[in-house]
Formats: structure tokens, C-alpha cells, sequence
């Protein structure tokens, strides 16, 4: 079955960087297009970032253009979320998309 496993999530502060990956499985995770989203506490989940297939295009929320960069290897069945000058405001928990399933998601904690 499909399987998603983010991980790399921790508690940095405001200004640092962090990788997030999600591993996938159970799926033909090369012909998928992929995504990233999060949910913070009382909000809505929202869309983080898009990939296609093949990583050419790409889409990003107004709030992490610039900062944010999404990618993926598909030889290692593995996206990432490269997560520059951190915010507060982007403490959430991160979820990875694909395939109609959700990974289990992996918390980002921003603060001082």
C-alpha cells in the first residue's frame, strides 16, 4: 500500500534552515506529481509547495516563495523541502501528499 514518511521536523529558530524528506513506497512514485503542506494549531492544513514529475515545474504559497525549495530524487523514491530563513510563522506540523494518501506528518517548531 501506499506509504509516506516525512521526517527532519524539529524546534530551530527564527532564521535557521531545515530539510524535510518524505520517503515513498507502495506506489509509482516517478509518475506522481507530489506535494507539501502544513497544518498550525487552530488553522486549516494548506498548501506548502507542488512538484511534478520530473521536478521541472513547481508551485509555491505566496507565504514561502523564495524561502522554500521543493524537490525530488525519484531514483530514492524521496521528495524534500528545503526550508530557509524560518518564521515563527511557519511552525506547523508538515505533511507530504502523493498518490491521494497523506504521511503521518513531521512538527516544525519556530522560536526564540
Amino acid at each position: 500500500q501506499v506509504q509516506l514518511v516525512e521526517s527532519g521536523g524539529g524546534l530551530v529558530q527564527p532564521g535557521v534552515s531545515l530539510r524535510l524528506s518524505c520517503a515513498a513506497s507502495g506506489f509509482a512514485f516517478s509518475s506522481s506529481g507530489m506535494s507539501w503542506y502544513r497544518q498550525a494549531p487552530g488553522k486549516e492544513r494548506e498548501l506548502v509547495a507542488v512538484i511534478n514529475t520530473f521536478g521541472h515545474s513547481t508551485y509555491y504559497a505566496d507565504s514561502v516563495r523564495g524561502r522554500f525549495t521543493i524537490s525530488r530524487d525519484n531514483a530514492k523514491n524521496t521528495m524534500y523541502l528545503q526550508m530557509n530563513s524560518l518564521k515563527p510563522e511557519d511552525t506547523a506540523v508538515y505533511y507530504c501528499r502523493g498518490e491521494n494518501s497523506w504521511g503521518q506528518g513531521t512538527q516544525v517548531t519556530v522560536s526564540s
